[in-house]
């Protein structure tokens, strides 16, 4: 049964262009439904930060995996795996075809790709934990540095949980984190993946423009209304760009432009990020997210898949 996937960096429209193929493929008797692997919209009340689509503008398609997650709860890609898989295989013996959509590489991988994940030392991950609370995450990404360079260069320092498990991960095993990551893994199944993306200037305006819009839409009440949901204690969904700049602007650490600033700074630095993980992946076929002809161009592509696949 076909597998598809719709990736790319933020802000390309991979939300719209799912839709469309989910329609089409549903209209030609090939029921489609959509499955979410963007990180940050696991998580209820995250919303306007993640540029979650609401209900009403989903297009009749079926959605998977969105809102699952309570915003204290941890999210990490091993667990996603565990869930993803067999509600994949449940769509697809019901005749449907799953449509993954998102940007959160190492879920992407997770999925697609056949690896397992090191294990977890409880005693360590508490410490590291500790640690990041304590000193911060870009100090623990230069403690990173130190060890195992690939693997600082692959992640924020801003993102201090996967620091946390990079750090983990070497410390465990004494390989680089890099190596739990196979260049060229062997796929779980066949699938096809569909990457958006487009000039970079124009990308980055795009991402500068997005993120404005979060703000006049109200991101900083909706983060006020999940401090008393337990952001603050939250591991993950505290530390997400954006949810990070307006809970600083809400306590007075930030003013209104700086966090708009930074916000904008971090999410064109990760798009840069993303497209530096995407690359590596040859089987990714890239089409330009500002085509006039971008969806007959992925049709083309998913029909060609659903014959060698079917």
């Amino acid at each position: 049964m076909p597998l598809l996937a719709v990736v790319g960096p933020t802000g390309t429209g991979k939300s719209d262009l799912a839709i469309a193929l989910a329609q089409f493929l549903t209209a030609s008797g090939r029921p489609a439904e959509i499955i979410n692997i963007d990180s940050m919209q696991f998580y209820k009340g995250m919303d306007i930060g993640t540029a979650k689509l609401p209900e009403s503008e989903r297009g009749g398609v079926p959605h998977h995996l969105f809102d699952f997650l309570e915003i204290t709860e941890e999210s990490t890609a091993a667990n996603y795996q565990e869930l993803a898989r067999p509600l994949i295989e449940k769509l697809q013996a019901r005749g449907v075809i799953p449509i993954l959509v998102g940007g959160s590489m190492l879920y992407i991988a997770a999925v697609l790709n056949d690896f397992n994940f090191p294990g977890t030392d409880a005693a360590l991950r508490a410490q590291l934990e500790a640690d990041l609370e304590e000193y911060g995450s870009v100090e623990l990404h230069r403690r990173l540095a130190k060890i195992d360079p690939g693997a600082a260069e692959r992640i924020i320092p801003q993102n201090g949980r996967r620091v946390v498990r990079a750090l983990e991960i070497v410390t465990m095993t004494g390989q680089p984190f890099a190596a739990a990551l196979p260049e060229v893994p062997e796929e779980w199944q066949p699938s096809l993946q569909i990457g958006l993306n487009g000039p970079r200037e124009e990308l980055i305006a795009r991402l500068e423009q997005r993120v404005l819009k979060m703000w006049q839409l109200g991101l900083v009440a909706e983060v006020e209304g999940l401090i008393a949901k337990g952001l603050r204690q939250a591991k993950t969904a505290k530390r997400a760009i954006g949810y990070a700049q307006a809970l600083a602007q809400f306590d007075g650490e930030m003013t209104e432009p700086e966090a708009i600033a930074d916000t904008v700074r971090l999410t064109q630095k990760y798009a840069r990020r993303q497209m530096s993980w995407f690359r590596r992946d040859l089987r990714i076929k890239w089409l330009d997210y500002r085509d006039p002809d971008l969806q007959n161009q992925a049709i083309q592509l998913v029909e060609e898949h659903l014959r060698l696949n079917s």
